[in-house]
C-alpha cells in the first residue's frame, strides 16, 4: 500500500513537470541571464526618460502661444510618446527574455532532480504491478519480496522529500510562465498604442506641412543646394564641413542689424549706439542634447575600427524606431548619401551639429526649424544599426558626454 502511494505521488509530480515543460518557450536571444537582466535595466531607464520628456513637451505645447510653435511642440510630444511606446515594447521584450533565461535555468535544475525520481518511480511501478499473492506462491522469491517491501517503506520519506522539491520548482515555473504571459499582453497593448500614436503623428506632420506651405519655395531651393553639395563633396566629412560653413555664414547674416533710418530733420547728427539688443548673442556654453533614437550601444566614441578611430557612436535600434532631433535647431541636410544610407544633419546654435546615418525613412525637410524631440524619420526594418555623431565647430565630440547637458 505504501509503495502504491509513493508511486502515485511521484507520478503526479512528473506529470506536472511534463505539462510545464511542454509549454516552455524557446531560449531568448541573450547569451545569459546577466545580459538579459542588463537589457531589462536599460529598457526601464529608457522608458522613464521618454515618459518624462513627453510630459515636458506636452506642457510646453500647452503653454505655447504661436500656432506654429504649438504645432511643432505637439508633434515633438507625440514623437516622444511614440518613443515611450517603443521603450515599453522593448522593456516587455527584455522582461520576457529574462523570464526565459530563468525558466531555462529552472529546467536544468529540474532535469537533475528528475532522473533519480524517475528511477525510483520505475522501481515502485514494478513493485506495484507484482501482486503479493504471486510472490507468496514462489517461495524462493518470498525473501526478496519482503526485502524489497522493506526498502520501499524506508525510501518513501526520500521520495516524498524529492517530489516536494520538484513540486516547488514546478510552482515557480508556473509563476514564471504567468509572468511571461502578462509581459506578452503588455507588449501587445503597447504595440496597439504605438500604432495609434504613429497615426496621430502622421496627421500632425501633415498639418505642420500645410502651415509652412508659404516657405516651401525657399526650402525647395535649399534642398536642391544641399543635394548639389552632396554630389560635390568627396566624403561625409567634407559635406558636413561645407554645411557648417554655410550655417556660420547664415548666422552672421541673421545677426546683422536692419537698415538705419535717416534723421527726421536736416542737420541732426545720427548717433548709432551698439546696444545690447543689437549685439550678437554669445553662443551657449552647453547643449541640451538627447539621443535621437533609443537602442543598444554597440560601438562607442573613439574606438578603433578598420578606417581608424570612430567619430561617433553606433546604436542597434528596434525596427522602425522613431528618430527625433536631439536639440533645437535647423535641418541642414536630409536625404540619401553614398555609403551611409539616408542621413539627416541638424545644425544647433553655438556651432553644434548632429549627424544621424542609415535611417530607414526621413520625414524632415531641409531648412525646417525643429525643436528638441521633433521627428526626423525612422529606423529601418529588423534590427537596424544607426550611427550618431555630434560635432562642435567641426570637431567630433563624444555624444554620451552631452546627453542631458
Amino acid at each position: 500500500m505504501m509503495s502504491r502511494c509513493a508511486f502515485v505521488l511521484a507520478m503526479l509530480v512528473l506529470a506536472g513537470l511534463a505539462g510545464w515543460q511542454a509549454t516552455a518557450q524557446q531560449a531568448s536571444v541573450y547569451a545569459d541571464a546577466g545580459e538579459a537582466g542588463e537589457a531589462l535595466r536599460l529598457a526601464g531607464q529608457a522608458l522613464a526618460q521618454t515618459r518624462a520628456r513627453a510630459e515636458k513637451l506636452e506642457q510646453s505645447a500647452r503653454a505655447a502661444s504661436a500656432e506654429a510653435d504649438r504645432t511643432a511642440r505637439e508633434t515633438a510630444a507625440v514623437a516622444a510618446r511614440i518613443q515611450q511606446s517603443e521603450a515599453e515594447i522593448e522593456l516587455a521584450g527584455a522582461r520576457i527574455a529574462w523570464i526565459d533565461r530563468q525558466r531555462e535555468k529552472l529546467r536544468g535544475r529540474m532535469a537533475e532532480r528528475q532522473e533519480p525520481v524517475v528511477r525510483l518511480t520505475a522501481a515502485l511501478q514494478m513493485m506495484a504491478r507484482r501482486p503479493l499473492v504471486f510472490s507468496l506462491v514462489r517461495s524462493e522469491s518470498l525473501r526478496d519480496t519482503v526485502y524489497l517491501r522493506a526498502v520501499m517503506e524506508t525510501m518513501l520519506p526520500e521520495v516524498q522529500r524529492r517530489t516536494a522539491g520538484l513540486r516547488a520548482e514546478i510552482q515557480r515555473g508556473r509563476k514564471l510562465q504567468e509572468d511571461a504571459r502578462l509581459a506578452t499582453a503588455e507588449r501587445q497593448a503597447s504595440e496597439t498604442v504605438l500604432k495609434q500614436r504613429q497615426t496621430e503623428l502622421a496627421a500632425l506632420e501633415s498639418r505642420q506641412r500645410l502651415e509652412s506651405r508659404a516657405a516651401q519655395g525657399v526650402a525647395s531651393r535649399e534642398a536642391d543646394r544641399a543635394m548639389a553639395l552632396a554630389e560635390q563633396a568627396r566624403d561625409l566629412s567634407a559635406l558636413m564641413g561645407q554645411l557648417e560653413t554655410d550655417g556660420t555664414m547664415r548666422a552672421r547674416l541673421a545677426a546683422l542689424p536692419g537698415p538705419v533710418l535717416p534723421p527726421s530733420r536736416p542737420g541732426e547728427v545720427l548717433l548709432v549706439v551698439d546696444s545690447p539688443a543689437n549685439a550678437t548673442p554669445a553662443p551657449p556654453s552647453g547643449l541640451g542634447w538627447i539621443l535621437p533614437v533609443s537602442g543598444r550601444l554597440v560601438s562607442g566614441f573613439g574606438e578603433r575600427a578598420e578606417v581608424g578611430l570612430t567619430t561617433g557612436i553606433t546604436l542597434v535600434a528596434s525596427g522602425g524606431a522613431q528618430v527625433v532631433s536631439p536639440a533645437d535647431g535647423r535641418v541642414a541636410f536630409a536625404g540619401a548619401y553614398r555609403g551611409y544610407g539616408r542621413i539627416v544633419i541638424v545644425e544647433h546654435s553655438g556651432g553644434w551639429t548632429t549627424l544621424v546615418t542609415n535611417l530607414g525613412r526621413i520625414s524632415a525637410t531641409v531648412g525646417e526649424k525643429v525643436v528638441q524631440g521633433s521627428p526626423l524619420g525612422g529606423a529601418g526594418p529588423g534590427r537596424p544599426v544607426l550611427t550618431v555623431e555630434l560635432r562642435r565647430d567641426g570637431t567630433p565630440v563624444n555624444p554620451l558626454e552631452h546627453v542631458g547637458g
